[in-house]
């Protein structure tokens, strides 16, 4: 084995090792984010998403997707026109009709990262390489820390689940989620 190559498996047993459990949200959230996490895993295996990511795989990427960074993608607007493909396309659509008083954010990821589908502007283009993308696409769920979102003013706590395509993870799906809200 090359040293990459080891270097690349401890790379993601990291990732593995940073998926956080219920357990090891604040004591008081726990129970509930455990139940909400059920409620939320359909979405990994709901047919527009699958079928969304799908495409968006299978599809080359334009030159423009090809050579966006999130430095780039940060300093796009709501009105640009790469932004707006993919934030009126129909996933995107479908997501927006998937938010309540609990899910205020969602977002869909390609197996690169790159953005299938968002209820909104995410503040990344991509999140390869960060644990609420890798750790969804090793098959399990990822749970952030609770944080207070400088886009809604809320406390949030996101939730990454595996995209699966007969049990297999294509992509990512992020979900925002209030923490006074939890069911």
């Amino acid at each position: 084995m090359t040293t990459k190559t080891v270097l690349n498996w401890i790379n993601v047993l990291v990732l593995i090792a940073s998926a956080a459990s219920p357990a090891q949200a604040p004591p008081e959230l726990q129970a509930k984010l455990s139940a909400e996490i059920k409620h939320l895993e359909p979405f990994g295996t709901d047919s527009q998403v699958v079928g969304a990511v799908k495409a968006y795989n299978a599809t080359t990427p334009s030159a423009e997707a090809k050579s966006m960074t999130n430095e780039k993608w940060h300093q796009l607007t709501l009105f640009d026109p790469f932004v707006r493909s993919i934030g009126k396309n129909p996933l995107s659509e479908y997501l927006k009709t998937k938010r309540d008083d609990v899910i205020v954010k969602i977002f869909v990821s390609g197996a690169d990262g790159g953005k299938a589908g968002f209820d909104a502007k995410t503040e990344h283009w991509t999140h390869k390489g960060m644990p609420k993308h890798e750790v969804p696409m090793s098959g399990k769920t990822w749970i952030g820390t609770v944080k207070l979102d400088d886009s809604t003013g809320l406390q949030l706590i996101q939730v990454g689940l595996p995209v699966l395509d007969r049990g297999k993870p294509i992509g990512s799906i992020v979900f925002g989620l209030r923490t006074d809200k939890l069911r």
